[in-house]
Parts: structure tokens; C-alpha cells; sequence
């Protein structure tokens, strides 16, 4: 499991593990138990939110692992309701208070827009963007923070926070997978020296019944998710697959392996994903709430 021992440098020099361990959709006993058995497996990102409801359980899942602090890199995510600075840093420190921790490694900006606005609102909340990643900065400056993000912005909210912030975003979190690829904000993100980090790479099992996937999987001996994470590292994103069970967690990092170049080709061009599923109502996957 070669993977959990590499890094990306982010754009400020701090170094980030290239695979974590996403935790949405767990409540804080299962978080616990995922990110304990996650870095005793050898993992060292953990990634959570606000909005997630469960960085208490992320935090005493890392005091359970016995890790050294040092040797863990852990996200988490501005609420995307937050757009003042008041209320931003407010959320910072209690962040920082139910994980636990005295420096969180990344944090970042949730979304754009109020996640009852996306895909209902042209609103992208400029001046609320800036002031809470004001409240980043500030936060990044006293040491709370070793980096700062975004998560969601499309070019025109990046441009907008380098424009105007003086710390560059390190990361961008997006929707990035076989099937729903957003080549040219990847090409805008990595021209400006932000890594871009992909959540859902398996889409949130969407793709495991795809027979083009299937085939391909069957081709390097693995299976389609591995493959599916296989593909976003050798775009250079970071994948956040997002898992409960330690099999998965395993199988997940073992991606010790190369698509040729003309399978990347096959993958990058598959037809557009049409359906998530029942969790097809998430805003992420262009539903509504």
C-alpha cells in the first residue's frame, strides 16, 4: 500500500498525504471507529466538515489510533452557510474545540453558496466568500490552521479569492470522477498552483455497474474502485474515498498499479453519468434541498 506513504506539497510547502479517508455520511461513533482502524491501517489524511456532524467522533477516532499528532494530517470544512467573518472564525475554534486538536491541518471553505441555494441561485456570494476565508487567513496566520482552502468553487469563486485574498487557496474539493471529470477547472486549478482533491472518486458507487469499468478492472486485476481511484491519482488529484469498513479501507489504497494510457484516454471520455441514485437529491449531485 505504497499510496498511503506519498505526498503532494501543497502551494505553501506543507506536505499532504495523497489518499484520505472521507467521513461524510457517518455519525460521530462510526467516524470514530473508521478513522481508528483507517490510520492503523497506515492512513494519515482524514477528511470531515461541519456539516458532517461528527468531528468529535474524527477526533477521539485519532486519540483511540495512538498515532503522534505529527503523523496525522486531518481536514475539516467551514460550514457553507458561514459567509461573514464574525461567524467564520467563531467556527473555527469550535472546530478546533470538538476535534480536539490545536492546529487543524486544512481547512476550507464548504461551498460557494448555502447548500439550499446550489443549483437554485445565481447568487455566489462573493463578499461572503471573502470574508470567510478572511477569517481562514486570520486563523492560518495565529497557527490555528497549517493551510486553507476551498471546496466547490467553480473558476469564477476562485478567481474572486485570488483576486483579493493574500493567502493562495491551497486546495479545491470537487466532484471529481469517471463519468464527471471537470477538465477545465482542474486545468485552471493546477495553472494556479492548487491541488485539487476529489470526493465521491467511485461516485458514490454509481460506476460500479459500469461494463466498460467492469472490463477495464478485470484487464489490471482490480476492482473497479480501485481503478476508479487509480485514474483521479494519475490526473494528480487526491482522492477522498469514503468508507466504513476496513476491507474497503485496504483494498481502497492498494493502487500500487498503472492505466495505460489509452485506457485513460477510454475513461476520461465515457459517457456523462446520468444518475446517482437514491442520493441522487444531494446538491453535490446537482439535486436540490
Amino acid at each position: 500500500m505504497t499510496i498511503l506513504n506519498e505526498d503532494y506539497q501543497l502551494n505553501n510547502g506543507v506536505k499532504i498525504p495523497k489518499l484520505a479517508l472521507g467521513t461524510w455520511l457517518l455519525d460521530d461513533d462510526a467516524a470514530e471507529k473508521a478513522v481508528t482502524a483507517a490510520l492503523q491501517l497506515g492512513y494519515r489524511h482524514i477528511d470531515t466538515a461541519e456539516a458532517y456532524e461528527n468531528e468529535k467522533g474524527v477526533g477521539r477516532g485519532i486519540q483511540q489510533s495512538g498515532k503522534a499528532r505529527d503523523e496525522i494530517f486531518v481536514t475539516t470544512k467551514l460550514a457553507a452557510e458561514l459567509k461573514d467573518y464574525e461567524s467564520a472564525s467563531k467556527a473555527i475554534d469550535e472546530s478546533l474545540q470538538k476535534l480536539g486538536l490545536d492546529y487543524i491541518d486544512l481547512m476550507i471553505i464548504h461551498s460557494p453558496q448555502p447548500w439550499k441555494e446550489v443549483n437554485q441561485s445565481t447568487d455566489r456570494h462573493e463578499a461572503g466568500n471573502l470574508a470567510a476565508y478572511q477569517a481562514l487567513e486570520d486563523a492560518y496566520h495565529a497557527g490555528k490552521l497549517r493551510a486553507i482552502g476551498v471546496s466547490n468553487f467553480n473558476q469564477h469563486d476562485l478567481q474572486n479569492i485570488l483576486d483579493h485574498a493574500t493567502v493562495r487557496p491551497a486546495v479545491n474539493q470537487v466532484l471529481a470522477h469517471v463519468t464527471n471529470t471537470p477538465f477545465e477547472l482542474i486545468d485552471f486549478c493546477q495553472q494556479n498552483d492548487i491541488l485539487v482533491e476529489a470526493y465521491s472518486p467511485v461516485a458514490h458507487g454509481a460506476v460500479l455497474a459500469n461494463p466498460i469499468l467492469n472490463e477495464l478492472a478485470d484487464k489490471y486485476g482490480v476492482s473497479v474502485a480501485q481503478l476508479c481511484i487509480r485514474y483521479d491519482l494519475q490526473l494528480g488529484l487526491l482522492p477522498l474515498p469514503k468508507t466504513a469498513n476496513p476491507d474497503h479501507m485496504k483494498q481502497n489504497a492498494d493502487v500500487d498499479f498503472v492505466i495505460e494510457v489509452d485506457d485513460m484516454e477510454t475513461m476520461k471520455h465515457l459517457e456523462h453519468i446520468k444518475d446517482y441514485g437514491k442520493d441522487g437529491f444531494f446538491p453535490v449531485y446537482g439535486g436540490k434541498i
